[in-house]
């Protein structure tokens, strides 16, 4: 069968992105297929594989996200701006204009999405992430300082002095930690000063990525929540900076999404 998809990258955090409509045919195991898919050498390749579908209510499109792995992710914060500009390349966020919204269904819930700016298929959106939720503001593992918090999806925060350790295989151990049944995101948090966070991901289902919005969100919550910073607030990834400043208890996040590709990609079931 042919699977039409769209390719995105939120700041080099890349996914595929297909219609549900253009399934004319179901797909019988979606987590197979997301592993088919985003497989780098025999598929596509992508962080992850969102499936699109017409918005009911209020909002304009809703999306179920998988993870290379094949797992199921609640929400992605890059991948979400990745949606909305599909959204409007689409024409399906009624002629939006800069300032204009964007609102997509999440395993969250409800994301708003404002659009900052638009050059082509590049676009700039600030997505209101919603309010963190500390769980744990100081917990040990390892013999390194953490914070557990959920933005939406489950966080892991590392609090690091620098990265010249193997953060990765750390990752790779915390995310299936004990304490986490159903897995976690790892940040590795480094507080250059009161406005600004140096920030390495390992995500869920995904590994180690260029950048992460839920996570450079739970970085900032829990930087945040130890006095340690101040919005607004810059995250730099490896991918380049992310923008967070805070209304009240809720996190903004700004950063870009850009269109690269689409195609169709024959996925053969057994």
């Amino acid at each position: 069968m042919k699977i039409l998809y769209t390719k995105a990258h939120g700041a080099r955090n890349d996914f595929l992105l297909t219609w549900w409509e253009s399934l004319h045919v179901g797909v019988p195991d979606e987590a197979a297929a997301a592993r088919a898919i985003c497989d780098r050498h025999t598929g596509v390749g992508a962080d992850g594989w969102m499936l699109l579908s017409l918005g009911t209510g209020e909002a304009h499109a809703a999306i179920d996200l998988w993870n290379s792995d094949g797992s199921r992710s609640e929400i992605s914060g890059n991948g979400t701006r990745c949606a909305a500009a599909l959204v409007v390349e689409a024409g399906r966020g009624g002629g939006l204009e800069v300032n204009g919204e964007v609102r997509i269904a999440t395993g969250a819930g409800l994301k708003r999405l404002r659009l900052l700016e638009r050059k082509g298929r590049w676009f700039r959106f600030e997505m209101n992430m919603g309010r963190a939720v500390v769980e744990d503001l100081h917990v040990e593992f390892e013999g390194r300082d953490a914070a557990i918090l959920n933005v939406g999806n489950p966080q892991c925060a590392f609090f690091v002095k620098d990265f010249d350790f193997d953060w990765q295989a750390m990752g790779a151990r915390m995310e299936r930690h004990p304490r986490f049944p159903n897995r976690t995101n790892v940040s590795f948090v480094q507080v250059v000063d009161a406005h600004t966070l140096s920030v390495r991901f390992f995500e869920r289902g995904a590994g180690e990525t260029m950048s992460s919005g839920t996570g450079s969100t739970g970085a900032a919550a829990a930087a945040r929540a130890r006095g340690l910073v101040q919005s607004p607030l810059r995250v730099l990834t490896p991918a380049g900076p992310l923008d967070l400043r805070w209304e009240g208890e809720d996190i903004l996040l700004a950063g870009p999404a850009e269109i690269i590709s689409a195609g169709e990609f024959y996925y053969e079931t057994t």
